[in-house]
C-alpha cells in the first residue's frame, strides 16, 4: 500500500476543523507531524472518534476528514484523526520505534500514547467512542461492540445493513480468535485479551465510556470503498 503524508493531512484536517469552529490541541510532536486533537464540544457531554493508529490503516483518517467535511463532527465530538504519524508516514502499523501503539494504553511505554492518555486523563469520560481500523485478513466488514449498558440488537444490525452497498458481513464465525455474536458483529467484554497491552478501547471503557464501536473493512479492497463504508458505519451507530 501507498502511505500518505501525515503532516499535510493534518494541516488539511486542521483548517477545515477550525473554519467549522473547533478547536485543536497538539498533544505530542513526532518526526512526521504532531498527534492532534479537536473539539467541537465541552469534555463532559463528549462523544470521541479516533482514527489512524495502525500506520497501514489509511481509510479511518480519510473517513473521519470526510465526516468533518459533511458536518458530521460540528457538534458534540472530540476528534484524534491520525494518532500514529510516524506510522502513517512509513505505511506500517507499528510506530518509527516498532511498537504497536493500540497495545500501549496501560504500560503508557510510547510518548504518543502517553501524550494522549494524559489528555484523555484530563477529560470527562466520554459518553460513546467510536474507532476506525482496517483488518488485512478480512474479507468483509465487521466491528467490536463493548457495551456496558442496555444491549441493543437493533443497532447492531443497523450498522451491517449501512455498510451491506460496499461490504457483506466478515462471514467467519471467528475472528481473530473472537467468535462473533452473528457475522461481522463481535460483542466483546470490557477486558483486554492480553492482560498487559490495553487497546484504546478497553482503556476508555475502564474509564468508564459506556459504549464503544471498533470498525474494521477489508483492506484489500478498493480505498474509496473502505471509506465510504466507515463512514456509513459511523453515522448508523451514531443514529
Amino acid at each position: 500500500m501507498s502511505p500518505f503524508d501525515p503532516a499535510a493531512f493534518l494541516q488539511q484536517f486542521q483548517a477545515e476543523a477550525e473554519s467549522r469552529g473547533l478547536r485543536s490541541l497538539r498533544l505530542a510532536e513526532t518526526s512526521h507531524g504532531p498527534v492532534m486533537a479537536f473539539v467541537s464540544a465541552e469534555p463532559e457531554n463528549a462523544r470521541y472518534l479516533s482514527a489512524g493508529i495502525h500506520g497501514d490503516e489509511p481509510a479511518g483518517p480519510l473517513a473521519a476528514l470526510e465526516l468533518l467535511r459533511g458536518g458530521v463532527l460540528d457538534a458534540g465530538w472530540i476528534v484524534c484523526p491520525a494518532l500514529n504519524p510516524t506510522g502513517l508516514a512509513a505505511g506500517t502499523r507499528e510506530n518509527a520505534d516498532g511498537l504497536d501503539l493500540n497495545r500501549d494504553y496501560l504500560r503508557l511505554e510510547t510518548p504518543e500514547v502517553r501524550a494522549h492518555a494524559t489528555w484523555l486523563e484530563s477529560l470527562t469520560a466520554p459518553r460513546a467512542f467510536v474507532s476506525l481500523h482496517e483488518d488485512w485478513e478480512s474479507s468483509g466488514f465487521y466491528f467490536y461492540e463493548i457495551n456496558l449498558g442496555d444491549d441493543r440488537p437493533a443497532r447492531a444490525h443497523g450498522i451491517l445493513e449501512a455498510v451491506a452497498p460496499w461490504f457483506p458481513a466478515e462471514p467467519e464465525a471467528s475472528i481473530d480468535d473472537h467468535e462473533t455474536r452473528e457475522p461481522g458483529w463481535i460483542y466483546h467484554e470490557a477486558e483486554a485479551d492480553l492482560p498487559d497491552h490495553w487497546p484504546e478501547a478497553i482503556y476508555l471503557a475502564k474509564r468508564g465510556c459506556p459504549i464503544s464501536f471498533t470498525f474494521e473493512t477489508p483492506s484489500s479492497a478498493e480505498l474509496a470503498k473502505r471509506v465510504a463504508a466507515h463512514v456509513a458505519a459511523f453515522k448508523a451507530a451514531m443514529a
